[in-house]
């Protein structure tokens, strides 16, 4: 259990897309070994949050960009498109991709808007106390 730092976005969707097939081990990055000590530890210093294994990599030209809600109760996803456009939703790529015959190649089925889930015991202490509903006040007029 030795977390590793994955040098670029490219490398990462690789890994995430196969690695129910393929799984990452210390011994797959290389010029590491499992006897190294880890890149990051896994600790309070920052937020985590851990990925679905399976997902599609995104298609060539298009990246998938990963945006921590102010209050850290979930991550958002989006898509940026080769021309910089952001994308939110399945219905807008669709569009998208209809309007520029350029990018027909990018299949809807390798967008996917599944979003990491966020470890809270990495969550700055006092987020979670925030986020907790508040409890209803009852106000009688007489």
């Amino acid at each position: 259990m030795k977390w590793r730092k994955i040098d670029t976005q490219d490398e990462y969707e690789d890994i995430r897309s196969r690695v129910q097939e393929d799984p990452f081990f210390c011994k797959t990055k290389e010029g590491v070994s499992c006897e190294d000590v880890g890149d990051l530890n896994y600790d309070s210093s920052r937020t985590w949050v851990i990925d679905k294994p399976g997902l599609p990599r995104t298609p060539r030209g298009f990246k998938r960009s990963l945006i921590l809600r102010k209050d850290y109760s979930k991550m958002d996803a989006y898509y940026i498109t080769p021309t910089g456009k952001k994308l939110k939703s399945r219905n807008e790529i669709a569009a998208f991709i209809d309007a520029n015959q350029d990018y027909k190649y990018a299949l809807l089925g390798d967008f996917n808007f599944t979003v990491p889930k966020v470890m809270e015991e990495t969550v700055p202490s006092g987020i979670l106390s925030d986020r907790t509903p508040k409890p209803s006040r009852k106000v009688t007029i007489d």
